[in-house]
């Protein structure tokens, strides 16, 4: 058993990269890029693009900033997490950074989308922007569960926490997989990605409040 202090202000820097996280991640892809997309028609999406091409743009913008904050994350969750087990807590750090850095490569597809003239390409580079966004999410998943582990095993975070956390990685592999292995179930695991949202939310939050966390806790 030891006794570990937990730094408080480098807790809640966590939260508020994981908040980042959340509202540039939620708002690129549901509010200002996503409304424009058909993949139904390369036509529409073309002239959607075309008549909205600063908020595509924008849409671009928040994904950098997400990638960005992600990658501040993975650094201070791996300083916070690293006394419960240097190994697990390096390994999940590895994986977010991975995910963080092919997300963040995708987004030259959305800029190809945007400047080649031809609707057809375009919606193919979308589409590519779609797969690399999947893959990096089959890392994100991995890093999910070694940090579900360590949540669980920490004694100062919630464990109920670190169960909604690996329940989200479960989520993000099997729909990552899905995306490459069966494309024409991905949509069935739309629904499930809800649990994901809240359960980050949930860890977000509670890195902004921190209950109890200037105080000594034990952990084994």
């Amino acid at each position: 058993m030891k006794t570990l202090p937990i730094p408080p202000q480098q807790a809640r820097l966590a939260g508020l990269f994981y908040l980042i996280i959340i509202l540039c991640g939620v708002g690129s892809e549901v509010a200002l890029r996503g409304p424009l997309i058909d993949f139904g028609s390369a036509e529409r999406t073309m002239q959607a693009i075309g008549a909205e091409a600063m908020r595509f743009r924008f849409s671009i913008l928040a994904d950098v900033v997400m990638a960005l904050a992600d990658a501040a994350l993975a650094v201070l969750l791996f300083l916070m997490l690293r006394p419960v087990s240097a190994g697990l807590a390096l390994g999940a750090l590895v994986f977010r950074l991975l995910q963080s850095g092919l997300i963040a490569a995708g987004l030259l597809n959305l800029q190809a989308a945007l400047v080649v003239g031809d609707a057809g390409l375009a919606l193919s580079f979308i589409s590519l922007h779609a797969y690399g966004y999947d893959l990096g999410l089959i890392f994100f998943g991995v890093n999910c569960l070694l940090t579900a582990v360590l949540i669980i095993n920490s004694g100062f975070v919630p464990r109920i926490l670190g169960l909604g956390i690996g329940l989200s990685g479960l989520v993000y592999l099997t729909g990552s997989i899905l995306r490459f292995a069966a494309p024409d179930l991905h949509g069935l695991i739309a629904p499930a990605y809800v649990v994901p949202l809240i359960a980050e939310t949930a860890f977000c939050l509670w890195l902004l409040v921190l209950p109890g966390i200037g105080r000594q806790v034990t952990v084994g």
